[in-house]
C-alpha cells in the first residue's frame, strides 16, 4: 500500500501528480484501461530505475516497449525525437495507446513533446526520478526540446495525463544534482510559497540529502506552488510566467555553456541577478538580496559567474521566450512571494546587476 498524496493540477486538461514512496503500482492506473501498447522512453543510464516501470506496466497486461534515450540535455535534440517518432510507428502505437517518460528534466521534457507531436496527441504520463524532474520539470505541461539557438525555443504546451513522484528513486541522485534541483524548490520559495525557505533555513544539510527529515514536505509544497500557477495559466499569458524567475539569465548560461552547466545551478545564479535588478530598480531592499545569496549557498549552490562572460550572456538574452519584440523582461520580486516585471530595463541597469554576481 503506497502513502501517496496527490496534488492536482487544474485547467482543461486537470490530471494529478502523486507524490509519495511505493507509488508506482498507481501507474497503470494513469496509463489508463484504452492503451493496449505503452512506449517507455528513457534515459539509457537508468536500468535499475526503468526496470520496476517495465514490469508494474507488463504485469498490467500492456505490450510494453523500452526506448532509451540519451541523458541529460543531449536527449533534447531534433534527431532523437525524429527517432522516437520511428520507432512509435514501427511500434504501431496508436491514439489509444500511451507513452511514459521516466528520468530527469530532459527525458521527461523530450518525452511529453514526443507524445504531443505523434498523432498529434496521445496520452502521456511523466514518472520524473530527479528532484529537478519532480518540482519542475514534469509539471506544468511545458514540453520541448533545444537547438542550436536556444534551449526550449521549440515545444508544445501538453499536459501530461499523470506524474508519479516515487520519492524512493531521489537516493539514487548524486549529490550534485539532486542540489541542483534544490534551485527550483528554492525559487519556487522566493515567488510564493517562504515556508519553503524557512525549512532549508532551519537544516541547510537536510534539505541538501534526499533523506533529509522534510524532503516530501519540499517536493510537495514546491510542486503545489507549480500546480497553482500552471492550473491558472498553462500557457504562459500572464502569471506562469514568475515560474521563469531566475530563469532570464539561467538560460544565457546554460546557452554560453553549451548546457553542460547545471540548470539549477544557472538558475540559482539567476535568481540572485533577479534579484540585485530589483534591488537597483527599487523593487526590493538589500536584505532579502542577501536572503537569496544565503539561501542557495547554504545547500551548496553558486551565486556568481564569471565577470568576462557579460557579453555572451547579454547576447544571448535577446532570444529569451519573456521577450516582446524587442523588450526585455524581466520576472522581478516586489517583495517575498509576490512577483512583478520588469520591462525593457536600460543597459546600465543590466550591466550593474550582473557586476553584483560577478566574480
Amino acid at each position: 500500500m503506497s502513502d501517496a498524496s496527490r496534488i492536482t493540477v487544474s485547467g482543461e486538461q486537470p490530471y494529478d501528480v502523486v507524490i509519495g514512496t511505493g507509488v508506482l503500482g498507481e501507474l497503470p492506473a494513469l496509463v489508463g484501461e484504452k492503451a493496449r501498447t505503452v512506449a517507455v522512453v528513457h534515459s539509457a543510464d537508468l536500468p535499475e530505475l526503468v526496470r520496476p516501470v517495465l514490469d508494474v506496466l507488463r504485469g498490467a497486461g500492456y505490450a510494453v516497449h523500452a526506448l532509451p534515450v540519451p541523458d541529460g540535455e543531449a536527449a533534447k535534440n531534433v534527431e532523437v525525437l525524429a527517432g522516437l517518432w520511428s520507432d512509435f510507428a514501427r511500434l504501431g502505437v496508436t491514439r489509444s495507446d500511451a507513452i511514459v517518460g521516466v528520468g530527469g528534466g530532459a527525458a521527461t521534457d523530450l518525452a511529453g513533446f514526443a507524445a504531443a507531436s505523434w498523432l498529434r496527441g496521445v496520452r502521456c504520463v511523466l514518472v520524473p526520478t530527479t528532484l529537478l524532474a519532480m518540482v519542475d520539470a514534469a509539471v506544468g505541461g511545458k514540453t520541448g526540446i533545444n537547438i542550436a539557438e536556444g534551449k526550449n525555443l521549440v515545444g508544445a504546451f501538453a499536459p501530461p495525463a499523470g506524474v508519479l513522484c516515487e520519492l524512493g528513486t531521489l537516493a539514487t541522485v548524486p549529490r550534485e544534482d539532486y542540489i541542483s534541483g534544490l534551485a527550483e524548490t528554492i525559487k519556487a520559495g522566493f515567488i510564493r510559497d517562504p515556508r519553503i525557505l524557512e525549512l532549508v533555513e532551519e537544516d541547510p544539510e537536510g534539505a541538501a540529502s534526499p533523506s533529509g527529515p522534510h524532503t516530501r514536505e519540499l517536493v510537495e509544497r514546491a510542486v503545489q506552488v507549480k500546480a497553482d500557477v500552471v492550473g491558472a495559466d498553462l500557457k504562459e499569458s500572464g502569471l506562469r510566467e514568475i515560474l521563469n524567475y531566475g530563469h532570464t539569465l539561467a538560460h544565457a548560461i546554460e546557452k554560453v555553456e553549451h548546457y553542460a552547466f547545471r540548470h539549477g545551478h544557472a538558475v540559482a545564479i539567476g535568481c540572485v541577478y533577479a534579484a540585485e535588478l530589483g534591488r537597483l530598480a527599487g523593487r526590493i531592499d538589500a536584505d532579502l538580496v542577501a536572503r537569496h545569496r544565503e539561501v542557495f549557498a547554504s545547500v551548496g549552490l553558486p551565486t556568481s559567474y564569471r565577470a568576462d562572460a557579460w557579453p555572451a550572456l547579454r547576447e544571448v538574452m535577446n532570444v529569451d521566450k519573456k521577450t516582446r519584440g524587442a523588450t526585455l523582461r524581466f520576472v522581478v520580486l516586489d517583495s517575498l512571494g509576490e512577483c512583478g516585471r520588469l520591462a525593457g530595463p536600460s543597459e546600465e541597469l543590466l550591466q550593474a546587476a550582473y557586476l553584483e554576481v560577478a566574480r
